[in-house]
Parts: C-alpha cells; structure tokens; sequence
C-alpha cells in the first residue's frame, strides 16, 4: 500500500471511530448531488453504474453535499467494481472540500443503478455495504432504480432507496432531498467529468481487443467502440452541453438585472 492510500486507510479508521455517538436517524441528499447522481445512472441502460457520495454525520443524521463519479474497473449488467485508486480519489476530493468548505468532510456512502430491475439490493450489494460498514459505520448505500416501466401507465420510473446492511440483511433507512436553489461548482465538475469518464472507459475496454490477428473480428471491435463513442455523444454530451448552454444564458441574464438594480440604488443614493 502507497503512503496516499495509507493516509486514506488511517482517515477512514479514526472517522468511524469518532463518529457514530448516536444511532443513525435519516440521510439528507442535497438536490443537486440527486441531479448528477441521477445522470449518472441514466446514461447507459447496459451496465450498471457507481460513485462514492461525500459529507458528513452530525448528531445521527448524514447530510450529502457532493459526490465523486467512479471509473468502474469492471462492469456487468448485475454488479459494477471500482478500483482502490477511485476511492483515494473520493477521499482526496473530500480533503479538498474540507479545505474549502472549512468543515470537516468525508467519503460517506455510495451509489449505484439498477438499470430496469428493482431498487431492492441485493446480496452483493448488502455484501458490499456491510464491508463499507466495517471502516465507517455511518456509511449509507444509494440505489437507483432507473429504465423500468409503471405497470399502470407504462412510462418509465425512477426509484430511489438508502439503505445499509443489518445482520447479512438490507435496512431502509429514511431518506430526504434538499432543495438547493443553485447548482454547486463541485457538482458542475462532476457534470463535465462524466463524459470524459465513461469515453475513458471505453478506451480501456478497446484496448483489450486492438490488433485481433482476425480482420473481420478487428472491424467489428471497431465498428462497437464507435458506436459506444456515439452512444456517449448522443445521451450524454449533447444534453449536458444543452443545459449548460442554458445555464449559461440564463446566468448572464440574472446578471444584467442584478446590474440594473445596482445602478437604479446607486442613482437613489445620489438622488434620494
């Protein structure tokens, strides 16, 4: 183990063993970390997705205020791993918001979608949990439910739960969102950094079959890696450029006015 992970590794130890004084009573997710999460998990229908959730535990109640996307090291349709390095990056970005915030931040929970299954975990993630449990017992595991159909109207739904593991079972733990009136730079980063993760891991999977001595097999990982490329640009990048265009527009709109108010004071305090 690294120095840098060691110091993550000690960090996690002396937080669990600090924190949890009182029973843990409900987690608060900030509205605009539910945004990316959410995002996350709709952009692919495939595999499933993770990232690690950042804030802090005061008195038995968990308030999310950031999160970090995860690259996954592997990914199937019912279960998706990340590397230790993607948690020491969680941690750093953690580190670094305590720094800016001047609050004690840290790695809290995590994330993942269950593309058109059920948002009930399971073993794997009630497994994966309970090991997150070992080094930080206040840590919380989100699920998102995306890509599944309402019976009734049959139009897609997203679900989401908070839970964490009790005796090799799922516990519900109650969940509220916070309303946030504006999106948070640490949450815009992660927005950007989206795409950038998921054509990187792209790359790494073409990698793998580059070169296949087969020339039919070659043009075919080809024509799948372009075509994940695509996927990419079309569900991911041109909306996320949409809205940030908007954004954009919008902003400099609010600023226009807020400068016609300070010129319209300006002139009653030379002219009152």
């Amino acid at each position: 183990m690294n120095n840098k992970a060691e110091r993550i590794t000690i960090a996690q130890r002396l937080s669990s063993e600090r924190i949890m004084t009182y029973p843990l009573k409900k987690v608060t997710l900030k509205a605009d970390v539910y945004m990316v999460c959410l995002e996350h998990a709709l952009s692919t229908e495939n595999f499933e997705v993770m990232g690690l959730l950042i804030g802090d535990n005061v008195e038995g109640v968990t308030s999310i205020s950031a999160m970090k996307i995860s690259s996954r090291s592997d990914k199937k349709k019912d279960r998706v791993e990340i590397s230790p390095s993607e948690s020491v990056k969680a941690w750093e970005e953690a580190e670094r918001l305590t720094k800016e915030l001047h609050k004690t931040m840290r790695v809290i929970g995590w994330y993942h979608s269950h593309p058109h299954i059920t948002i009930c975990p399971s073993q794997i993630d009630i497994n994966t949990q309970q090991l997150y449990q070992t080094m930080e017992r206040s840590f919380v595991g989100l699920i998102f439910s995306v890509f599944s159909e309402d019976q009734t109207t049959k139009e897609q739904e997203v679900m989401l739960t908070c839970f964490q593991s009790c005796h090799g079972s799922s516990k519900e733990i109650p969940l509220e969102i916070i309303y946030t009136p504006n999106v948070s730079i640490w949450c815009c980063r992660s927005m950007i950094e989206l795409p950038q993760i998921l054509v990187q891991e792209e790359k790494n999977v073409a990698e793998n079959y580059k070169n296949h001595p087969d020339i039919l097999v070659h043009i075919c990982n080809n024509a799948v890696y372009i075509q994940a490329l695509c996927h990419i640009t079309d569900m991911v990048t041109k909306p996320l450029v949409h809205a940030l265009t908007e954004r954009l527009i919008s902003n400099k709109k609010s600023s226009v006015f807020l400068q016609e108010q300070i010129d319209d004071l300006k002139k009653l305090l030379i002219n009152p």
